[in-house]
C-alpha cells in the first residue's frame, strides 16, 4: 500500500502520478471512482496493460463501458478507508506534520492488516 497527501483543493486524478510511481507490484486492474477519469490516467494504465474500470465523468463526451461487478469490488477499498478512518488521530489529523500523520496511517493499517491475518 501507497499513501500520499496533496492539497485538499486538488483534483484526484492529480495524485494520480504520486501513488503509481515507484517499485509497486504492477496491478492488473485499476478501480477508481469518477475523480480519477481523465485522458491522462486511462492512457498510462493501457500503456502498462492494466484495465481500468473508471466510470464516465458526466461531462465526457466519448463514453465507454464499466464493468459494474467488477466495479462493485470497490466497496472493499472504502470499507478500508472507513476503517483507518475508526482511529480517531486519522479522522481528526492531530499530527501537525504530514511525516508524523502518513506513519500514523502506515501504524493504522498495519494494524489493520495483523487484524485481518488473526481472523
Amino acid at each position: 500500500m501507497r499513501s500520499d497527501i496533496t492539497p485538499g483543493q486538488t483534483s484526484d486524478y492529480l495524485g494520480f502520478d504520486l501513488v503509481m510511481d515507484g517499485n509497486l507490484p504492477e496491478p492488473s486492474v485499476l478501480l477508481a471512482d469518477r475523480g480519477h477519469d481523465s485522458d491522462k490516467v486511462r492512457k498510462t494504465m493501457e500503456a502498462r496493460n492494466v484495465v481500468s474500470v473508471i466510470p464516465m465523468r458526466k461531462s465526457r463526451k466519448l463514453r465507454a463501458a464499466v464493468d459494474r461487478p467488477l466495479y462493485r469490488l470497490r466497496n472493499l477499498v472504502e470499507s478500508c478507508f472507513n476503517k483507518l478512518k475508526n482511529a480517531r488521530r486519522v479522522a481528526t489529523r492531530y499530527d501537525k506534520t504530514a511525516e508524523s500523520f502518513l506513519g500514523f496511517i502506515d501504524i493504522t493499517s498495519i494494524r489493520l492488516w495483523l487484524r485481518h491475518l488473526s481472523t
